[in-house]
């Protein structure tokens, strides 16, 4: 798969994750967000398992004890994550949960430094400043009050920052992209039931009020999303991941007026064209320093780790 086509995958991923916000929010209404996050992925967890099973049956080598011991520390990052945010939507708007999810854009080439000594080709810094300056634009240019849920999101985006870090590293290494996704779906659904039956009431008549929500976060924003975040990844570097997945802010957004019936103003329009101009020079810039070979395409091996 060249980087193109991946980056493509990503930007799929978060036209899904931005239809997908408004679904968590309006499940509120009706469930509890241990309960929607453990539903929600034991529905991804069924989704993704005949497909990971295919890709068992066409793997080299079966998988080790540290590769499964991977996937489950991926899987922990991602629960992490996932209550995090589902719980901050209990007490912050839409727009303010998108902006400051989307601060992993920049927490991403960071942490990549701090944790890997990996230095990212220097117009991602610039991209990752325009694409969080447009999710900021997006909510209007101001945040309304910080609230518990504010800070919630906060530091549910250092934990998006550090799975889309561990995922590059995983997939690249081990090869089994949706196994990946699928173990670490059941180590959330696991995760979130055990931890509902604890902390909330698990109730029937609430589980049907929200079976739309659960199901379309189930299927398409956990189990297709995911999995194409794990797939894409694999071919291109985490920080022009985090960029394209950025764009969630900006379907967010669009579907919010399309089905909430919100406006985005000036503002906001502006800072989707911010968001779709740093997805394009992340995309372009990189690769102007490089000509192809006369016998073919130039793959992703082939350029030095460092101007990534």
């Amino acid at each position: 798969m060249t980087q193109s086509r991946a980056n493509l995958l990503l930007l799929f991923a978060g036209l899904i994750w931005g239809l997908g916000f408004v679904a968590q929010s309006t499940a509120m209404e009706n469930i509890g967000p241990l309960t929607f996050i453990g539903l929600r992925f034991i529905v991804a967890t069924a989704t993704v398992a005949p497909f990971a099973f295919m890709e068992a049956g066409r793997a080299s080598k079966p998988l080790s004890f540290s590769d499964h011991k991977a996937f489950m520390i991926l899987g922990s990052m991602l629960f992490s994550g996932m209550v995090l945010q589902q719980t901050g939507l209990l007490t912050t708007s839409v727009t303010n949960a998108g902006f400051l999810t989307g601060l992993y854009v920049v927490l991403v080439p960071i942490l990549g430094v701090i944790l890997f000594s990996q230095w990212p080709h220097p117009v991602v810094w610039i991209c990752a400043v325009l694409s969080l300056t447009g999710i900021f634009m997006l909510s209007g240019g101001s945040l309304d009050g910080f609230s518990q849920g504010d800070w919630l999101m906060i530091a549910g985006a250092f934990f998006w920052a550090l799975q889309g870090l561990f995922i590059a590293r995983y997939a690249l290494r081990i090869g089994r992209p949706v196994t990946m996704a699928c173990v670490q779906f059941a180590v959330v659904a696991f995760a979130g039931i055990v931890c509902a039956a604890i902390f909330e009431q698990i109730e029937w008549q609430t589980i049907q009020a929200a079976a739309p929500e659960i199901l379309f976060t189930g299927m398409f924003s956990s189990g297709v999303a995911f999995t194409l975040q794990a797939i894409g990844t694999r071919y291109t570097s985490a920080p022009q991941a985090a960029i394209f997945l950025s764009s969630e802010a900006l379907f967010a957004a669009l579907f919010g007026a399309i089905l909430l019936g919100e406006r985005l103003p000036f503002i906001g329009l502006a800072g989707c064209a911010l968001i779709f101009l740093s997805m394009l020079m992340v995309e372009i810039v990189p690769r102007l320093r490089f000509k192809k070979p006369a016998t073919g395409k130039t793959s992703l091996s082939e350029i030095p780790a460092e101007n990534l």
